[in-house]
């Protein structure tokens, strides 16, 4: 049992997303800790050199909430009182034994970084793709390659979901309208010199059941020169459907979007075209010559409860390339029990168990690797709070660190050679990049605001160093 009566309760968040900074922030604030019952010592650990996990490495550059996170999440990492512990690979350079042995409390939220597969026959053809490599290269994640072949005039993406719109968007949008965003230099040059003309989003069920959320979805017809296509024969509504437009604001607000652009009978003169289809089943991938050519769906129809059947008709769509939007997976974790048909580790409420069903004391989980590719910030927020009151209330039952003093940490990283970055290494890679900004411009000619650096070893150089000329030295 830890003695949290003669030093702080030592935790290790491991994980330097929303997840894992709302989880180290809720145990800052809770009643233990605010009546002054307990007192508290969290070091956040992340394998990436940069906190913010999916937000930096997850969104699309011109996602319309960014900044409001990235801000509330900044401003608690930058109170002090929460340890960073960045370019740290759990399992590598820190073992769960490690951990065991310098905290009395782990807390995993690694998230899910991983595509769920499209289980139709073709997906092994040149020119599919899982979604979450597309935005990773595009969002400069460190390791993933600096190319990407986008070499197709028309294109397909599969899902209903926001990450299926910021695909599309990404997709169909001119390379210099980006550049009043962060994307880095070869991700603007691929974009600049794609052949693209026609991106279509397949959704299986109606306009009423779309997973998108409205302002990402009107954030569509903010793209210059890029026209919104919808089809009459795709809006059909159910009684499911007509209660979830009269039930849920949301919905409402979908359909009524959907709806103006279905009006909207205006001649479509742009150069490129952003097609939405609903009720539409993928079937098949077709190819020649093992690359893409096309793709089979099957229409669908309404079942009177919202969801949907197979209708037996099918449409080819001539495409060159497709992308599938249709789920995460998180990814098994060294020396802890994994759910592969969830891609979660097993746990109640939060408490990791064993395969047998035991609790693990000492061990937690939050966030996607706890419930799933769900839900939204909110969601993320209420976990940490399930996961952390949990914490709190086994405080008898942890496992004492035997090596509870926080310089302990650092030394061992140190002797391993470890090359840790921290969070005022993060605020020197952040002003680097701002500096690349400044020194770079956007379409019409004005500064921008920010360059993402993308390599991995000048981000660590940055941020444990850092640069005194960043134009010469990104040059």
């Amino acid at each position: 049992m830890a003695d949290t009566t003669t030093r702080p309760l030592r935790v290790a968040v491991i994980g330097a997303g929303p997840a894992g900074i709302y989880a180290a922030d809720m145990l800052t604030k809770s009643e233990a800790v605010k009546s002054g019952e307990l007192e508290v010592s969290i070091d956040l650990f992340d394998r990436y050199p940069t906190p913010f996990g999916l937000i930096r490495y997850g969104v699309a550059p011109d996602h319309p909430r960014i900044k409001g996170i990235i801000t509330a999440l900044r401003s608690i990492l930058g109170r002090g009182d929460i340890r960073f512990f960045g370019n740290v690979e759990y399992g590598t350079d820190f073992t769960l034994a490690d951990f065991g042995a310098h905290y009395d409390a782990v807390i995993f939220a690694t998230g899910a970084v991983y595509d769920a597969p499209l289980n139709i026959p073709g997906t092994e053809l040149e020119g599919v793709y899982g979604a979450a490599e597309f935005v990773a290269w595009y969002d400069g994640h460190p390791d993933f390659p600096r190319t990407w072949p986008l070499e197709a005039k028309e294109v397909a993406v599969i899902g209903n979901g926001n990450v299926a719109l910021d695909v599309a968007r990404v997709l169909s949008k001119h390379a210099d309208d980006m550049l009043v965003t962060e994307i880095p230099a070869n991700v603007y040059q691929g974009l600049k010199a794609s052949p693209v003309t026609d991106v279509h989003i397949f959704g299986r069920r109606g306009p009423a059941q779309v997973k998108f959320t409205p302002l990402e979805l009107r954030e569509l017809a903010k793209s210059r020169d890029v026209d919104i296509v919808v089809y009459d024969e795709d809006f059909q509504y159910d009684e499911g459907s007509e209660r979830a437009i009269a039930e849920n604001n949301q919905a409402k607000v979908m359909v009524k979007t959907l709806e103006k652009w279905r009006a909207d009978d205006s001649p479509k003169t742009a150069s490129r075209r952003l097609h939405l289809h609903f009720l539409q089943s993928p079937r098949e991938v077709l190819g020649e010559d093992g690359k893409v050519v096309g793709l089979r769906m099957e229409r669908t129809r309404l079942n009177g409860d919202g969801s949907v059947s197979g209708t037996g008709e099918f449409v080819d769509y001539p495409v060159q390339a497709v992308y599938h939007a249709v789920g995460y997976l998180g990814s098994r974790l060294p020396e802890l029990p994994f759910d592969d048909g969830r891609g979660v580790i097993p746990n109640v409420e939060g408490r990791v168990v064993a395969d047998n069903g035991a609790v693990l004391h000492g061990l937690y989980a939050t966030g996607w690797i706890k419930r799933g590719p769900v839900g939204l910030i909110g969601a993320t927020k209420s976990d940490a709070l399930e996961t952390v009151t949990h914490l709190l209330e086994d405080r008898p039952l942890l496992p004492a660190a035997s090596s509870p003093d926080p310089q302990s940490v650092n030394d061992v990283l140190e002797a391993r050679g470890v090359q840790y970055t921290t969070w005022e290494g993060w605020l020197a890679l952040d002003e680097y990049e701002q500096g690349l900004g400044q020194s770079s411009h956007d379409a019409e000619g004005n500064p921008r605001e920010r360059v993402k650096v993308v390599e991995r070893e000048e981000m660590v150089c940055v941020s444990r160093e850092g640069v005194a000329d960043p134009v010469a030295t990104h040059a």
